[in-house]
């Protein structure tokens, strides 16, 4: 717990126990007919503590983020959301027909914001680390995810309302329990108030049965109907559907897109002219049949992926341009310091590695790649952080992994994950499907090496599976020392061995005859092994939702009677880069606003003409709704006007120059400061009047 609310929760209850006191002192002078003066003074000593009592509860609430400021919080939140329904950033689908919760349209806006985005990212990383893209299916055969541990393994923890059979997360439910205690139950002591922020850190760590039992320990029930709840029980994420019409060969609607790229690596290795390392990265839609959908964009059913596998050699992950990075300093929240109970501080990104903090170079290089891209987009720095996974949290492959986390409205939202998953999946494709998924090093000069050979006997082994002879020979020939020196140790005492063959499904079993295994000296040319992975995977829909919220905010009209909202979508992103108004309906003008249109559409500007009648301080406003970050305003045939969003200020231009000075600023070419400073200034007068 942190240390101010941790001394002020004890306050509190200090404060309490003297409250109590007092007021027993005052009953018992009542009740013993002591004189008025002396009960006044009693009293007016107990309504001074009540006092202290109120400051100290308003402090604490401070300290946690409750009160007040979570009411502001949703205030905000659905401000935003408000806009972006109406403007048709984003709206539930199938609104018509009441909706399905979890999945959601983007609007005409919403789907140029999610365009530039993505455009960014393949920019930012796809062409800088000349990446080999791929585009996988979304459907899956169920031995891919079965070979990656998606059918046994990708699960949450479910219980139902044992009257009306709706569904919670039961991990939701405990969370939304000890968050809300600890917010706005002031009088919880510290020991309880430490217990409940424990089982948060801990939560993704406990049992099926842990979790059951800490729900009925609270006394937890369902929150629509308050009835009691059912055992917490696995249940599987992924959309299962069958692949062909005969519904014999099953498969799901994919959970993530890396798996694609991973049973793609042999070809991917050969394109790459047999070299490590390299990247592939796809863009796709990924798959997560939630239990209780909520939280907007940021939990939902259907989403868009952005992912990157970085295979490297695990001996060697360094990276040639980390030192592009090295200097970068922001928040990092290393386990440590999470453990101890502290905040996330800026540590530079090159000390993070250089202590191992950062476990080596190519994550720490992708950490400040990632850290680029989100600033870039928008994001608030002071509002972004990187949080290492607790060891609790980490898969039992991974050698560290950090998420990205932007803070919103609903708290921090882990938005990208980076992780060194080490060469768990090409290991574990490798063994499903008895295709080596391997790298080569050639060496200079032969080494000698000591090598385990294991040379299945053919014949023996037809003898006796017949048709299956090949599958049991090649995952003979796929195992790992350690499992032929256990093959070997029980052919020489037994005589025979059990031996799952994954290919058949089943085991068999080995005899004496049927292989030999032995170790040798051999002379190698080269080093065969399975390469590890770096994967930054971004969630694009949670980071447009932040980046919506972060852009967010409201001015007041010009005559301050009304609030007006503004999206400060850098050019980068924002859905339209420039508007053109006609300041009149008058010919000539609208004439200038086409021609300075086409100007535009050849310079690849997206932009949109307003020729409304509406004042031309509405339409400033409506398009400051959008985000659109510059407006030409046509008020001569010679000249215009180019205002920009925030500042509201305005420079007046040649119609020649309109759309190439636009393009400029939008393409970061030049800065507004640059504009500003380079062209005559405009004042609006009365121009923006109903602005």
């Amino acid at each position: 717990m942190d240390a101010s609310e941790e001394i002020l929760r004890k306050t509190l209850a200090e404060k309490q126990s003297a409250i109590e006191a007092h007021g027993n002192a005052v009953r018992a002078l009542k009740a013993a007919g002591a004189a008025k003066p002396e009960i006044d003074a009693a009293i007016e000593s107990l309504n001074g503590l009540k006092l202290e009592k109120t400051s100290i509860e308003r402090q604490l609430q401070a300290a946690i983020g409750g009160g007040d400021s979570s009411l502001n919080r949703e205030a905000f939140r659905q401000a935003v959301v408000n806009t972006l329904e109406r403007r048709l950033f984003y709206i539930p689908s199938f609104k018509i027909y009441r909706g399905v919760a979890g999945l959601y349209d983007y609007g005409p806006p919403g789907c140029a914001v999610k365009s530039n985005v993505l455009a960014f990212w393949r920019q930012h990383f796809v062409l800088e680390e000349n990446m080999l893209e791929v585009d996988c299916p979304c459907v899956t055969p169920e031995v891919v995810l079965k070979a990656s541990g998606h059918v046994d393994k990708f699960t949450d923890l479910m219980v139902k309302d044992e009257k009306t059979g709706t569904c919670y997360r039961a991990d939701h439910l405990l969370k939304d329990f000890c968050n809300e205690k600890l917010q706005k139950d002031l009088s919880i002591s510290t020991e309880k108030a430490a217990e409940l922020k424990h089982i948060l850190a801990v939560l993704d760590d406990l049992s099926v049965e842990e979790l059951g039992a800490k729900l009925k320990e609270y006394g937890i029930t369902a929150p629509d109907t308050k009835n009691p709840l059912s055992d917490p029980y696995p249940f599987n994420l992924m959309f299962q559907t069958s692949i062909g019409p005969s519904g014999l060969s099953p498969g799901y609607m994919r959970p993530e897109t890396a798996q694609g790229i991973f049973v793609n690596f042999k070809d991917l290795y050969y394109y790459n002219g047999n070299k490590l390392p390299f990247a592939a990265a796809q863009i796709g839609q990924a798959f997560r049949n939630e239990i209780s959908p909520r939280q907007g964009l940021l939990r939902v059913r259907e989403f868009t992926l952005a992912e990157i596998e970085h295979f490297v050699d695990p001996e060697n992950k360094f990276h040639p341009k980390f030192s592009e990075v090295v200097n970068l300093e922001f928040l990092m929240f290393p386990r440590e310091e999470q453990m101890s109970g502290h905040s996330a501080k800026k540590i530079p990104l090159g000390e993070a590695v250089s202590r191992g903090i950062v476990n080596n170079e190519t994550l720490g290089y992708f950490i400040g790649r990632v850290y680029l891209f989100l600033t870039c987009l928008g994001i608030d720095k002071d509002r972004l952080r990187f949080r290492q996974h607790l060891a609790n949290e980490m898969a039992h492959y991974a050698a560290d992994c950090w998420d990205a986390e932007i803070e919103c409205s609903y708290g921090w939202i882990e938005c990208v994950g980076i992780a060194d998953r080490s060469a768990y999946d090409l290991r574990a494709h490798s063994e499903k499907s008895g295709v080596p998924l391997v790298a080569q090093e050639k060496f200079p000069e032969p080494r000698e090496v000591e090598k385990l050979v294991i040379n299945p006997v053919k014949k023996e082994l037809g003898l006796a599976f017949k048709g299956n002879q090949k599958m049991v020979v090649e995952a003979l020939e796929a195992m790992n020392e350690k499992e032929a020196l256990e093959m070997k140790a029980a052919l020489e005492s037994k005589g025979e061995s059990e031996f799952n063959v994954c290919t058949l499904g089943k085991n068999v079993t080995i005899k004496k005859n049927m292989v030999a295994i032995s170790k040798e000296i051999k002379k190698e040319h080269q080093r065969v092994f399975t390469p590890s992975v770096i994967e930054p995977s971004f969630g694009i829909g949670r980071i447009i939702f932040c980046l919506f919220e972060h852009s967010f905010y409201t001015r007041l009209s010009k005559a301050g009677d009304e609030q007006l909202n503004v999206f400060r979508f850098p050019p980068l992103v924002a859905p339209i880069k420039c508007t053109v108004f006609p300041l009149v309906q008058q010919q000539h003008y609208e004439e200038v606003a086409k021609v300075i249109s086409q100007s535009l559409t050849t310079a690849g500007i997206s932009h949109k003409i307003d020729i409304t009648g509406t004042s031309i301080g509405k339409r400033y406003a409506r398009t400051d709704e959008l985000g659109v970050p510059f407006a030409i305003t046509v008020d001569s045939t010679s000249s215009v006007t180019i205002r920009e969003r925030d500042s509201k200020d305005q420079v007046r231009v040649s119609v020649e120059e309109a759309a190439s000075v636009v393009k400029e600023v939008t393409d970061g070419w030049r800065t507004w400061t640059d504009v500003w400073s380079t062209f005559p200034h405009h004042s609006s007068g009365s121009v923006e009047a109903d602005e």
